[in-house]
Formats: C-alpha cells, structure tokens, sequence
C-alpha cells in the first residue's frame, strides 16, 4: 500500500528574492529578476544579461558555521540556505526526530561549475600544486545533497539527481517515492543551479539557445509570445519538505498542499531538440495524471517548463493538447521563467514552490512578456496578470536536454 506524501516546508533563492514573500509578491506584481550581468564582465560576449542574484551571502542569510559555508560552490550554498528556509517553515524539530528516516534528494543539472571554472584557470595559471584540495567536493553533482545531510545531520537516503532541466522535478518525484514506499518518513528534495558563468554563459550562447535582447532584458524570457527567441540564462535553488501525510498529521503540521502523481518519459528523438510531436512530454504528462488517480478533467492549472525557445514552447503547447484534448481550452497554462528567466536544474524547484503558492491563494501566476501568442501557443496563458480561479489540483511540467521529461501533480489535501 502506498503511503500518502504531503509538503510541510518550502524555501528559494532567487532573482526575485530568498524567502516566499519577496518572491511569490514579485511574481504576482509581474517584476523582473533579470537583468545586467555584474559579477563579471560580460562586455565580450553575445549574450550580457541573466537572473542573476547579485546581492546573495550565505554566511548574511543562514545560521551555520561560516568557515563551513565559505567551502562551498554556489549552488550548494544555494541549497542550504533554501533548505534553511523550508525546515523553518515545516515546524519540524530535529533535536527529537530519528533522522535516520530524514533523507536527501537535490537535483543540479552541471553543479559546481563555479568551482570548475576556477580551478581550471588555477591549475593553467599558478600550477596543479595551487589547486585547491576542496575542488572535487565542491564541484560533484552530489554536493548540494551531501552538504544538506551534513548541515542537518540528516542520516536516511541521500542521493543526487542530473537530467538537465529536468532534475529537480525528478528529484521530487523520486523523493516521493521514498516516501510513499517506506524508505523514509521525510525528504529534502528540490533543485539548485549556478550556471550563470562565464563558461555557462558562452556555452549556452554558443548553441544560440538564450535571447539576445540585451537593450531590453526584462522583456527578454518571453514564454509563448510570438517575439521570443530563446531562454535567459537564470540561477537558484527551490528546496520542499516532502513528509508522510499520517506523521504530518499527527504533528499538527502546516500542510502546504499534497503531491499525489509523478511521471515521466524520453522524447527519444534529439540531445537538444524537443519532440515536435511533444509525444515523450504528453506521456509524461498522463503518466502524473493517472498515478495521481485523476482523469485530465481534474486538473485546473498547469505551471508550464515554458522557456521561451521557438521549438519547445510549441511542443508543450501541442503535448497538452493531446493529454486534455476539449479541456485544454479550459486550463490556465503558466510559466514563470518570463518573471525568472531559467534556471537549469533548479527550475523544477522553483517553479513547484510557486505552485504551493498558487494553491494556497487559488491563483493562477501570470506568463510574464507574454503580449502575443506565438504561432501554435493557442492556449490560456495567463498573460501578464494574475488570474484568480478554483484550483484543486496542479500539474507541473519540466523538460530538459536529452529528452528527459519529468512531471508532478500537486493537489489541496482531500
């Protein structure tokens, strides 16, 4: 028998802001976290503008041994704070739990690559002697889940996940699993990403993946409208408390709401390219719906992977089409990369945290840029103000390189 698996805690670090009031309040007042580039020169570069979170500290915004947090990557110390956040909000003392049955599941889509790209020019620049020792530590996919276990003594599964854009959500939904399985009673588990580096940033410029509109950057990540041309660059980390619904119960905890389907798929077709067909996306999307035990009439919102590239936000629209058929004209379809620009593997993270949020205000977030639909983006999508509606049960997309398709379904406890 399956266990039933509910959300008691949520954090992010964002563009927007490092708690869920500054972020979920941007995101409703349609601001912007993208904008110039400034923790370094991006002057020789196509591309000279992202979600980047300028004004972030660890050791200002998380109470843990400074030294210790200095000898992490970015992304890691994206993590922990986030991770701070959501075991705040969850009530759970940790001083008289069995963290034995407390594990972790972060998913990254690079890691440190930060760190890499440090090291690299160390090693080239002064000598394979003046690398530092904590490199690999810092670096490895790994590191944000092993650092979170670390921080909090967390002793039950501990495990990592990298499928691109993709991972966080996959991370949630293999998190759940352990969960409603009997593996763990309560899972860390979310995404965190710093790619926005001069190697991340060339690298995806390079594929003419990102948008070039660097006179006008807010206007820049543009999901389903006709004038998009590509995503923007973002960085983050959105970190959820999964917790077994009984233990919640009995605990008296504030539940934020219920993950009850998670699916997922390979496009098969393309390392870069979605499916134009979105055939892997819509069997993602069904699989979620149907282990959740709802039929597609049950679903009311869809937070959309909606990067604002040409290709994949057709793809989408086309896959839902298939999934909902007649009830896809009746569903607010959003994404929130217009407000973020796109965070790689923490998006899935990020984004499943406005959902929590959707579902408590029973509001639909807006498609930020969103001021003409493109060719085959025929559908709701929430352009550019809030829309409040009844909402029961939220399907989550996220899609990422190597045609990995990961779903979730989020629902108010019943």
């Amino acid at each position: 028998m399956r266990r039933r698996v509910v959300v008691t805690g949520a954090g992010v670090v964002t563009a927007l802001g490092c708690n869920l009031g500054e972020y979920w309040d941007a995101i409703l007042a349609g601001k912007s976290g993208v904008g110039p580039i400034r923790r370094f020169d991006p002057s020789e570069f196509k591309v000279r503008f992202g979600g980047e979170i300028s004004y972030f500290n660890a050791t200002e915004l998380v109470d843990l041994p400074k030294k210790e947090l200095r000898r992490l990557d970015r992304f890691s110390q994206f993590s922990v704070v986030a991770t701070d956040q959501a075991f705040k909000q969850s009530g759970l003392d940790l001083g008289a739990e069995d963290l034995t049955r407390f594990g972790v599941l972060i998913g990254s889509g690079i890691g440190g690559l930060n760190e890499i790209e440090e090291q690299h020019s160390t090693l080239y620049g002064r000598g394979p002697t003046r690398v530092s020792p904590f490199m690999i530590p810092k670096l490895m996919v790994n590191a944000a889940s092993g650092n979170v276990s670390v921080q909090w003594g967390l002793k039950g599964p501990n495990s990592a996940v990298a499928t691109a854009c993709a991972s966080a959500t996959n991370a949630i939904g293999d998190a759940y699993r352990l969960i409603q399985y009997g593996t763990a009673d309560v899972m860390v588990t979310g995404g965190s990403e710093a790619g926005l580096t001069p190697m991340g940033l060339s690298g995806f410029g390079r594929m003419n993946a990102l948008s070039t509109r660097n006179d006008d950057p807010e206007k820049a990540s543009r999901p389903f409208d006709a004038d998009r041309d590509g995503f923007v660059l973002s960085e983050g980390a959105g970190i959820v408390i999964l917790e077994e619904y009984e233990r919640a119960k009995a605990r008296g905890a504030n539940i934020l709401g219920e993950l009850n389907g998670y699916g997922m798929s390979a496009d098969a077709t393309h390392m870069t390219a979605p499916d134009p067909e979105g055939r892997g996306a819509a069997m993602a999307m069904a699989t979620a719906i149907r282990d959740a035990e709802l039929n597609p009439e049950d679903i009311q919102y869809i937070n959309a992977h909606g990067t604002s590239t040409p290709l994949g936000d057709k793809a989408e629209n086309v896959a839902i089409r298939t999934v909902f058929g007649d009830h896809a004209s009746k569903l607010a379809v959003s994404s929130i990369k217009g407000h973020l620009g796109h965070t790689l593997g923490a998006s899935g993270g990020v984004e499943i945290v406005a959902c929590l949020l959707a579902l408590r205000d029973q509001v639909a977030p807006p498609t930020a840029n969103l001021d003409k639909p493109g060719e085959g983006c025929d559908l709701n999508y929430v352009p550019n103000e809030p829309q409040q509606m009844p909402i029961k049960s939220i399907l989550k997309n996220s899609f990422g390189f190597g045609g990995h398709n990961a779903c979730l379904v989020l629902s108010g406890v019943r």
